[in-house]
């Protein structure tokens, strides 16, 4: 089955900018109080661990996937990390698709089928969302670094279904 895709976006969990910023100062803490408590050589190791464990996290982190957000010819499919269940939106029951910003909040902590107040949320990273509203009223948020593409390639696999 070697489909073509209209849209496909790989969203990773660790290159959302803000956390990646709150461990590298998690980091920078641990290196300054690894430095300040060299006479104390048993709680100085300790820190100085905890920071290099931080940093191999983070650098594994940024090359694992946290979703796939795919649009084929009549769905849009959004595959999790490991154990996660597929998640299948027939575009035939979309009747709204708006790009809006994910959350006016600095920090959003990164999410995969979160249903909440008739809400379903997909988030790694990124400012902007695409809202997609089902003939029912639920609302699925799509978090995405390319938010513009993936409501263009929506509409156009719309298009496709409707002629």
């Amino acid at each position: 089955m070697d489909e073509q895709y209209i849209f496909q976006e790989k969203q990773y969990l660790g290159r959302d900018a803000t956390w990646l910023s709150v461990r590298m100062i998690l980091v920078l803490f641990c290196f300054v109080a690894y430095y300040l408590n060299l006479n104390h050589l048993a709680s100085s190791q300790l820190f100085f661990i905890v920071g290099v464990s931080i940093i191999i996290v983070s650098v594994i982190m940024i090359y694992m996937v946290h979703y796939k957000t795919v649009v084929g010819e009549k769905f849009l499919i959004i595959s999790g990390l490991w154990s996660s269940r597929l998640v299948k939106i027939d575009l035939y029951n979309i009747v709204k698709v708006e790009r809006k910003p994910y959350s006016l909040f600095i920090f959003n902590n990164p999410v995969y089928n979160l249903h909440k107040n008739g809400k379903i949320r997909f988030y790694s990273g990124g400012k902007d969302s695409v809202w997609l509203t089902d003939k029912e009223g639920l609302v699925y948020i799509i978090g995405s670094y390319r938010a513009a593409e993936l409501v263009r390639a929506v509409n156009e696999a719309k298009a496709k279904l409707k002629s």
